[in-house]
């Protein structure tokens, strides 16, 4: 636990001091702890990967006000303070992307390259099934344990053929729930996109239906320079469902000096 800008956050940090490249922050999705990245994360041994749940989500507390995004992009460089780390590569899943995107444009000194995974610019994107969509915003569907994982399974493997493991999930609490909610529906990255100067790749799946992959193609052509990746099988959480594709490409991506700042 480490105090950030007025906050408690659960924080954790796989292969501390494993290489001289920049850390990989791990930005995550709406309701989930950080123990269900823990396979993304332990699958890159060769960089230092950091991840942190969201105030109400996992073991960090719940947020005394309601946040913002570009309140939470501002908590995210507080804690790489904390953490003495100057730069680091961002990778933003789902929820966690536009807090990515938010931070990129805020702190784009702080940013090597940018990662965005199943995302979308926020209040703007094209949504999704609208039966899936009608779970996702009722808090009570995800923050009581016994109601969680059924909904995770439709929902987070929606459009999905591979299994993934939901064994590590914990019910964020109401509040945190619906603050990340209310966060997201009031945000927009469609004026900073064109700005993003950094190194992007964009990945998505062709069968996502909580996030349709026609956002993919938004970011996209909104980012210039940016690459697009596409996977198709693995549903929202194809990082996880295609875990070895997936990591090989980040690997690439990240590793490649020819896409450096």
């Amino acid at each position: 636990m480490i105090g950030v800008a007025g906050r408690r956050l659960h924080v954790a940090r796989w292969h501390s001091g494993a290489s001289e490249r920049p850390p990989l922050l791990l930005l995550n999705g709406i309701g989930m702890n950080l123990e269900l990245l823990a396979p993304v994360a332990r699958s890159l041994p060769e960089r230092e990967v950091i991840c942190f749940d969201m105030p109400g989500t996992g073991n960090s507390p719940d947020p005394v006000f309601p946040y913002s995004i570009s309140c939470m992009a501002l908590t995210t460089a507080s804690l790489l303070d904390r953490l003495e780390i100057d730069r680091a590569d961002v990778l933003g899943i789902s929820w966690g992307g536009a807090v990515a995107q938010q931070f990129a444009f805020q702190h784009r000194a702080r940013i090597g390259k940018l990662v965005l995974a199943a995302t979308a610019a926020g209040a703007t994107m094209i949504p999704g099934n609208a039966a899936l969509l009608a779970h996702l915003s009722d808090p009570r569907e995800y923050s009581v344990e016994r109601t969680l994982k059924r909904n995770l399974a439709s929902i987070y493997n929606g459009g999905g053929s591979a299994r993934v493991s939901l064994n590590a999930a914990k019910a964020p609490s109401p509040l945190g729930f619906s603050y990340q909610m209310a966060a997201f529906a009031s945000w927009s990255s469609l004026p900073i996109l064109p700005m993003l100067s950094m190194p992007v790749m964009v990945m998505a799946d062709e069968e996502d239906q909580l996030v349709p992959p026609s956002n993919a193609h938004f970011l996209h052509h909104a980012i210039a320079h940016s690459e697009l990746e596409m996977f198709r099988g693995g549903g929202h959480l194809f990082m996880l469902s295609q875990r070895e594709r997936f990591v090989a490409r980040l690997r690439t991506f990240l590793d490649d000096d020819a896409h450096a700042c």
